[in-house]
């Protein structure tokens, strides 16, 4: 039997029924360049009504770094309390060593904050324990076909995924995210932690750090 979905014209509808709201942040809070100033006057509003709400994002990075990307949008700081990203539930996994201590890392230069103390742990395809993947290179921002030509000979390396993603819009623009090389991985055979939205490991992340207890 199927359930008839219900669709809801905003919070406004359902904010009495909850306490604390899970808001993601690309896409709907902000566009990559812009904050929409209509999602501006929901966290306002729920802030009135002393609602809890954690903004997540998939970014490939620690949390701080991104709200000091919401900081230089202009965003009120009295909003950026409670900021998750898929890079900071990735980076108790490098502290741990989970997947062993050398790591590869396959991404821009953008993303080095999230490896930052763990240079000395940084190697080659040849020698690294796992891939850590942030996104793309810089120079081969265009193209999938370098990463599948790239990663054929590694897969039986683990490879983390600190953006599921397949794609981003940035404005007007489209750009592939850290999703796209690795679905080519596990195409190839390669296996693929994820991080971040939509799995689990960043919610309980959020949950142990809010102390939240859902039934």
């Amino acid at each position: 039997m199927y359930m008839k979905t219900k669709f809801i014209k905003g919070l406004s509808q359902i904010q009495s029924k909850y306490d604390t709201f899970f808001i993601d942040l690309w896409g709907v809070i902000h566009n990559g360049i812009e904050l929409y100033p209509g999602a501006i006057n929901v966290l306002e509003n729920l802030n009135k009504l002393n609602k809890r709400f954690v903004l997540i994002s998939n970014a490939p990075r620690p949390s701080f770094s991104v709200e000091r990307y919401l900081i230089n949008l202009k965003m009120d700081e009295i909003f950026i309390k409670n900021v998750f990203t898929s890079g900071e539930a990735a980076l108790r996994t490098l502290k741990k060593n989970i997947y062993g201590k050398k790591f590869y890392h396959l991404g821009p230069k953008r993303d080095e904050d999230l490896i930052k103390g763990f240079e000395q742990n940084q190697t080659s395809l040849e020698t690294c324990d796992f891939i850590l993947c942030t996104g793309l290179f810089e120079n081969q921002e265009d193209s999938l076909n370098y990463y599948e030509n790239l990663l054929t000979k590694y897969t039986k390396l683990k490879m983390l995924c600190t953006n599921p993603d397949l794609i981003v819009h940035r404005g007007e623009k489209t750009e592939y995210c850290a999703g796209s090389i690795a679905s080519i991985f596990e195409k190839l055979g390669g296996k693929v932690i994820y991080f971040g939205k939509p799995y689990p490991e960043i919610y309980n992340f959020c949950k142990k750090k809010m102390k939240l207890f859902l039934l």
